[in-house]
């Protein structure tokens, strides 16, 4: 595994970046790098765009509240996107802060909000979903952020759902007595997980999500878990057995 930069302050940029290509950091960004970090002219900041790699640019000062960044060198390149699916009911907005920023620590690729029966939270704000996953993104050293999709009702989701894509339903029900197993032999295949409502799935969901082909039952331990604390167990679950922590991309 490379050894990343984690002392050197992270910025998302939405410019292209290209070395000795300047371009002027926006108003909030300038602001927290001048007043906030207390940055001056030279200084240097990694920069990334979700497209071409990280790059360490410097700090050109137009005044106080106005700067240029310009990339000097490229530091590592861009990933190759985790195919790894995100299927989640939205929660209530803290609880959805703290599960987003998790789930693209955890290296998630698509963030796809999920309408259940029991989903109590059926706004999903698009734009605050990817404010928390820029803020995951800077803080952890990650490049590539997530797709974020249109929210969809769980019949959508299991019908729009690409066939060869395994779908990893999260059941309270389930024993793990083959679950594990079945992960670690799926490991090259795409991965869709799901993680339900704190008021599980309607009799009609479990049935519905029975009836699709390529469907893994994952159990989480013998507590009932909240739904946020329950995408991180999930998520590490996957990772570990059939993502990219031992062996993968």
């Amino acid at each position: 595994m490379a050894v990343h930069d984690f002392k050197s302050q992270r910025l998302y940029v939405e410019n292209s970046l290209e070395q000795g290509k300047a371009f002027d950091a926006l108003r909030e960004q300038a602001n927290y790098l001048l007043n906030v970090l207390r940055m001056k002219d030279g200084d240097s900041i990694l920069v990334f765009n979700g497209k071409d790699g990280e790059l360490r640019a410097k700090v050109e000062e137009k005044g106080r509240k106005k700067c240029n960044l310009v990339p000097v060198e490229q530091i590592r390149p861009q990933p190759i996107p985790p195919r790894l699916v995100y299927c989640f009911a939205p929660l209530k907005q803290a609880r959805l802060d703290y599960m987003v920023q998790k789930a693209v620590e955890m290296g998630v690729g698509v963030l796809q909000p999920v309408i259940t029966q029991f989903t109590q939270a059926r706004e999903v704000k698009a734009k605050r979903l990817h404010s928390n996953a820029v803020e995951a993104a800077e803080q952890c050293g990650i490049l590539t952020l997530p797709e974020i999709r249109e929210p969809l009702s769980i019949r959508e989701m299991v019908t729009q759902l690409d066939d060869k894509t395994y779908l990893v339903f999260c059941d309270e029900a389930q024993t793990n007595q083959n679950a594990i197993s079945l992960l670690e032999a799926k490991r090259d295949e795409t991965m869709a997980l799901l993680i339900g409502p704190e008021g599980g799935f309607s009799d009609e969901e479990r049935e519905l999500l029975a009836q699709r082909s390529n469907v893994i039952k994952l159990g989480l331990g013998p507590r009932i878990l909240r739904a946020d604390t329950a995408a991180v167990a999930a998520l590490a679950m996957l990772q570990a057995h059939a993502g990219d922590w031992y062996g993968g991309e």
